[in-house]
């Protein structure tokens, strides 16, 4: 039985949902199969098969339903690619030998300020380095002999080439005008309609949060704690709600580490820094939105694997500071604690299977608005009637839970704890029902 069926029930006609993806992509879900194939990888490799090796190691790595990684034995050798972000990675492994690389941008006219920029960054990688090729395309590339390129040494070099040739083609296409995209024909155009959606609810949301700070009833030197949750939700709702690359990307990148950098500055002077990077998305031409908004295949997670137990802490360490701002009248830096919370651990971990399923519903009911306009059914919440439809958040919530039961098989969500008195009071009530459960992984 389908996962829609479970939450509608078998009497209701099955909605199928729009076909778009949230949050950063993970390969920490793994099936079974992949496992297996990265214990055959090392075996191989310990027998000197390399061959037979690599094209276990391609297993591990292949997700079915991304379609990520592609390899075919040829005379050569194996020719292997596979994709990360806006970015192809091609290569050829054969007896002897590995090697892998990544088109970045092609280069009209050699300027000096983003080579030297290049150079600098080869410095702080470890496997690999970037380069200029015979038809001036700006590259990345690692290679190996086979008596040395381990699976682990694989995964990390591969990783450390897609991840960096993915973040750097749109950052460098934005700051140098003499470089052209390359190697994008496999990217695919997402609907007009939903890059207006999600044009809209960056604008709209990142105006009305600075207003709200420059208008807000809070002290900026007496509660800038307040302040920074309200930022910090923003940041972390946009990354993850409209799946930006590109600029976009970066400048919520910049801002988180800004804030958790460890220097000198107050909460308060990084508010501002904050700020100041955040009005920068309301100075951007739409054109320039749209050109970042396309659908990807990810190979590699940027996100770390992380147990229920460091969830339960940041819960734990955060979710009771929302209680002042909500019986002081504050709802709306209130609700900015849990939104920080499920937000926070989005952006940084790969939390448990069904930690994260249940975060991901926590953003479809509290911004139930965006999600409809979207074209998502059933709507979890009523802004303008401020009401909840409690019987489907169960169903969904039963609908997680059965999903999950193989390996979880002890979770234990309690739906009676939920309170719907209030947007705040309901997710203060949602994250204690996820602290509590036990998503301790069974298989």
């Amino acid at each position: 039985m389908s996962l829609l069926k479970r939450i509608f029930g078998n009497n209701e006609p099955e909605i199928i949902p729009p076909d778009i993806r949230f949050g950063r992509y993970s390969d920490s879900y793994k099936e079974s199969d992949n496992y297996e194939a990265w214990d055959q990888a090392l075996d191989k490799f310990e027998q000197e098969d390399y061959l037979d090796s690599y094209r276990a190691f391609f297993r591990y790595l292949r997700d079915e339903q991304e379609d990520n990684v592609r390899w075919w034995d040829e005379a050569e050798g194996i020719r292997f690619e596979l994709f990360q972000g806006s970015k192809k990675i091609t290569g050829l492994a054969d007896a002897k030998k590995l090697k892998a690389e990544a088109r970045i941008a092609r280069s009209t006219e050699l300027n000096v300020n983003f080579m030297r920029q290049l150079i600098e960054r080869n410095f702080e990688l470890n496997y690999s380095r970037f380069a200029l090729d015979d038809d001036n395309n700006l590259t990345i590339v690692f290679d190996t002999y086979t008596l040395d390129g381990s699976p682990y040494k694989l995964y990390y070099a591969l990783k450390e080439i897609a991840t960096n040739a993915d973040k750097q083609d749109d950052l460098l296409l934005e700051e140098f005008k003499g470089l052209e995209p390359v190697g994008i024909t496999h990217l695919t155009e997402i609907p007009e309609p939903e890059k207006e959606t999600k044009y809209h609810y960056i604008c709209n949301n990142t105006r009305q949060v600075l207003d709200a700070i420059d208008g807000e009833r809070l002290s900026p030197e007496q509660y800038p704690g307040g302040i920074a949750y309200l930022l910090l939700d923003l940041v972390y709702k946009i990354d993850y709600l409209t799946k930006p690359e590109g600029y976009t990307m970066e400048l919520l990148e910049r801002v988180h580490r800004q804030y958790f950098a460890k220097d000198d500055k107050t909460t308060q002077q990084k508010n501002v820094l904050l700020c100041k990077e955040l009005r920068k998305l309301l100075e951007r031409p739409k054109p320039d939105f749209f050109r970042e908004m396309y659908r990807i295949t990810a190979t590699f997670g940027i996100t770390t694997p992380v147990n229920h137990d460091r969830v339960v802490s940041i819960i734990d360490g955060e979710l009771f500071n929302m209680d002042w701002y909500k019986d002081n009248g504050h709802h709306n830096v209130a609700l900015a604690v849990p939104g920080y919370i499920v937000g926070f651990c989005l952006f940084n971990y790969a939390v448990p299977k069904p930690v994260r399923d249940l975060f991901h519903l926590y953003f479809r009911i509290i911004e139930s608005a965006y999600f409809k306009e979207l074209g998502f059914q059933p709507d979890y919440f009523d802004p303008q009637k401020n009401t909840f439809n409690r019987s489907a958040i169960r169903r969904a919530i039963q609908a997680i839970v059965d999903e999950n039961r193989r390996k979880y098989n002890k979770l234990n969500p309690s739906l009676g704890i939920l309170r719907y008195d209030s947007p705040a009071e309901f997710a203060r009530s949602y994250l204690m029902m996820i602290r509590n459960m036990d998503a301790t992984k069974t298989d």
